[in-house]
């Protein structure tokens, strides 16, 4: 059975991300995009990853032009906004499709072992995964990252 932890994926600054190394760790999957309405949610992810990855919570941020081509910039002016917008500390990877053909096949997984399983709706959906690797939550992009929802589903996971 395949888990999160058997892709690897090229990083937004060009090296490789094992997600075998966050083995252990409940991980918060977003695809991003740097002009949409949703991109103030950067703010939030970031709280949250300062706040939780002592206690082993990695947001990793996914960019992806799928909807409305709102990441149409090359990696390293995604990542320079991030950080100086946003202060993004957390994994950022390299920009990725995320639905419809061309689909990563991390995409392929995410949206078929979730529950609902089907398309990324927009961006900043958000995928849940336990640290065994399995999918145990999936978002809405209108779902913030401060929200009660997600923290509780957050808290399930690791206790």
């Amino acid at each position: 059975m395949t888990t999160l932890h058997d892709f690897t994926l090229r990083t937004i600054e060009g090296g490789e991300l094992s997600l075998a190394d966050l083995k252990g760790k409940a991980v918060l999957l977003v695809n991003v995009a740097s002009k949409c309405g949703y991109t103030a949610q950067y703010k939030g992810l970031q709280a949250l990853y300062a706040e939780m990855k002592d206690h082993g919570v990695v947001v990793v941020g996914v960019p992806a032009n799928d909807f409305g081509a709102q990441e149409p910039a090359p990696d390293p002016e995604i990542k320079g906004f991030c950080e100086s917008r946003y202060g993004v500390t957390f994994p950022m990877l390299s920009k990725i499709t995320v639905k419809g053909d061309g689909k990563h096949p991390l995409y392929q997984w995410l949206t078929s072992a979730a529950t609902p399983a089907g398309e990324v709706a927009w961006n900043f959906e958000k995928f849940l995964v336990d640290g065994a690797g399995n999918v145990v939550g999936r978002f809405a992009s209108r779902v913030a990252p401060e929200s009660k929802e997600l923290r509780d589903a957050i808290a399930a996971v690791v206790g």
